[in-house]
């Protein structure tokens, strides 16, 4: 049995994300491996170099800074964060990230991007986050129209979700049989058509196949979804998700919201610990 964690994206909703997680990491879960998309795989990798509390205290502390995030970033760089502060002054010198204890640890993390050429997701075994490693993790989370294509060799990519949101039947294919899954969206939530695909189109016309993407993603989410609750019933999936709807905007910039976010999380797996204990000693 290989026991596996698959972590939504969502921007700031992932603050949802990080309650969860830091409650399993407090309760000694473990799995084989995981797999994050956007700001599932950001914030997800602390689960890997063992932080818990690391994701809400740099939010917390930074999310009202320039460098950090917002128009200003956007206009002077081309990225609405940051990429010197939160990938280079954040995890080295502000709120460290154990880089050591990341590359020892033996379960498997995997980043998901959207190469911009095909549209389709790119999965990336991410072992140590060097400086190559940080760029998968930021191709991940590089939201399209307020983020520049990130390039490492000959991929071109931007945001995961885009190309695979839920990368279930992916980590299956890795012979994942026992996987948790932690999503940002409630129960009941149907992704709708992008409402700003005339502007996706005029920015990102030297790429169709990313441009026809992002015009179709609605509806491969929410088959994803169908999918999710199905195995969900038959046994086969662990889900949490958000009791409602997360009050948080993409570069949320209120430090109540960011905390509210997350306590909801904690609170959400507190209450399902021993379910989710029980589903993973299952063989």
């Amino acid at each position: 049995m290989k026991r596996g964690l698959i972590m939504e994206g969502g921007a700031m909703r992932g603050m949802f994300t990080a309650g969860v997680i830091d409650v399993m990491m407090e309760h000694n879960i473990e799995y084989d491996g995981a797999i994050g998309v956007s700001a599932g795989a950001v914030f997800g990798c602390n689960y890997k170099s063992r932080q818990p509390g690391r994701v809400i205290r740099y939010n917390a502390a930074y999310c009202t800074n320039p460098h950090y995030a917002g128009i200003r970033t956007l206009v002077k760089t081309g990225d609405i964060f940051g990429e010197q502060f939160c990938y280079h002054d954040v995890p080295d010198r502000l709120d460290p990230f154990d880089y050591e204890a990341y590359r020892k640890n033996p379960m498997e993390f995997y980043a998901v991007a959207t190469e911009v050429k095909t549209g389709e997701p790119v999965y990336k075994r991410v072992d140590v986050c060097d400086k190559e490693g940080l760029q998968w993790l930021r191709a991940s989370a590089s939201m399209p129209l307020v983020s520049n294509i990130v390039t490492i060799g000959d991929h071109e990519m931007l945001d995961g979700g885009i190309g695979d949101s839920i990368p279930v039947r992916y980590f299956e294919g890795l012979g994942y049989d026992r996987n948790v899954v932690i999503l940002t969206r409630p129960r009941g939530y149907c992704k709708q058509k992008n409402k700003v695909m005339p502007v996706v189109r005029m920015r990102l016309r030297k790429y169709p196949k990313m441009i026809e993407a992002m015009s179709n993603r609605h509806e491969r989410y929410n088959a994803t979804m169908d999918d999710i609750i199905k195995q969900e019933r038959e046994g086969k999936l662990f889900v949490i998700r958000p009791p409602k709807a997360i009050d948080v905007s993409p570069v949320e910039r209120d430090r109540q919201k960011l905390l509210s976010a997350y306590r909801m999380g904690r609170e959400t797996m507190k209450q399902q610990m021993r379910a989710l204990q029980e589903y993973l000693s299952e063989r």
